[in-house]
């Protein structure tokens, strides 16, 4: 284990770094997170997860800490389950954006998250969280640009994460910042500029806290503006290439309790 200064701010991604593959928090992260909170460090959960997907979470932390959400786009206090601040792609961009992706790649599929619910359109296949959610699609296409929104989903049925990304960029990334967090061909889209690494800066700042003093961990492209800022970067052995070849140091994986072994040997 490298010999590091204690840090005063964790920030973790959580799907497919500090969460087991099914999703939940195993009891040695949940101890090593309370750990960190115990030496006075600050605890950020910095995900692509929507607020609303962020309970499971909260209860196992009991409510403590700040999570920064949509990668970027919305912050959100786990104490009180509100969102405290947002940065929101307007109306006329996302109408934009959506027009210029549709004649471009006419196979994609599009689904939206605001800061309070989602909306998708029927031929966007749901994951298994969205299937358990109430909302439903909206088959006017308009519907989905009619307010401004946190995120913007586009999925293809055949393309590859990385081709797809680097062809909704080469589009549209004059307008909006895209990036992708899973295995398959999804982008999600947060206003221009917007990242995990942005939204964290920011708090960081706020709470007197520089990079250096930060300890960052991630596995999907999404995390490396997160992990580039940082002083400190991990990736968990699972990450994408990309992150692998980026990062400071490489631990366990997301089901061998990666994170957590870090932790322990930070905040002993």
């Amino acid at each position: 284990m490298h010999s590091l200064p204690t840090p005063r701010l964790v920030a973790t991604d959580l799907d497919g770094t500090a969460l087991r593959t099914d999703g939940t928090v195993s009891p040695r992260t949940a101890a090593a997170f309370a750990k960190v909170e115990e030496f006075g460090a600050m605890l950020v959960f910095v995900t692509g997860r929507p607020p609303r997907w962020m309970g499971g979470v909260a209860n196992t932390v009991r409510h403590r800490g700040v999570a920064i959400c949509a990668n970027g786009a919305l912050v959100y206090d786990l104490h009180s389950e509100r969102i405290v601040e947002s940065h929101l792609i307007d109306v006329q961009v996302l109408e934009e954006v959506v027009a210029q992706l549709r004649a471009n790649v006419p196979e994609l599929a599009f689904s939206v998250e605001y800061e309070g619910g989602f909306a998708h359109e029927s031929e966007f296949r749901l994951g298994s969280w969205d299937r358990k959610a109430t909302a439903g699609s909206l088959p006017v296409r308009r519907t989905l640009t009619s307010r401004p929104c946190a995120k913007l989903l586009a999925l293809h049925p055949e393309m590859g994460p990385d081709e797809l990304h680097a062809t909704v960029h080469g589009l549209v990334g004059h307008l909006v910042t895209a990036t992708h967090s899973s295995g398959k061909g999804l982008i999600e889209m947060s206003a221009r500029g917007v990242t995990k690494a942005t939204a964290l800066a920011t708090l960081a700042e706020r709470h007197g806290i520089k990079a250096s003093q930060v300890v960052a961990f991630g596995d999907m492209p999404n995390d490396l503006p997160m992990l580039s800022w940082a002083g400190t970067s991990y990736a968990v052995a699972n990450a994408h290439p990309g992150v692998l070849a980026t990062v400071d140091h490489v631990t366990a994986a997301n089901d061998d309790d990666g994170v957590a072994r870090v932790l322990e040997q930070l905040y002993r």
